[in-house]
């Protein structure tokens, strides 16, 4: 089980991450893109996956780990369960995501 503030502290362990508000949720950043969103009431983040990635995680459970109704799940937006989920696959996504962000943003860059 994972805590909304130890997915915070996850988030912002890793380099480079910011957060900043998005909506009505927090949302953890790295070069200005969002690579996760936390919803503190419901204890849920998002992740900001390729499809390759959330075809991946969404393989350990559907039922913790699925995509994001609609457009946005089809484009690697996935929803976690953090009362369900263990912390050491949270960490393992946000490296994921962390790492995907920056290679995309290193890619633009030239």
């Amino acid at each position: 089980m994972v805590t909304a503030e130890r997915f915070r502290q996850l988030a912002l362990a890793l380099p480079g991450a910011v957060e900043l508000p998005h909506f009505d949720r927090a949302s953890f950043r790295v070069n200005k893109k969002i690579f996760a969103t936390l919803r503190e009431k419901n204890n849920i983040a998002v992740l900001m996956f390729s499809p390759l990635q959330q075809s991946v995680f969404c393989a350990f459970d559907k039922t913790i780990v699925y995509p994001v109704p609609g457009a946005w799940g089809q484009k690697g937006c996935t929803i976690f369960e953090l009362g369900k989920v263990k912390q050491s696959m949270i960490k393992d996504a946000l490296q994921v995501v962390h790492e995907e962000i920056l290679a995309k943003t290193k890619t633009k860059k030239r």
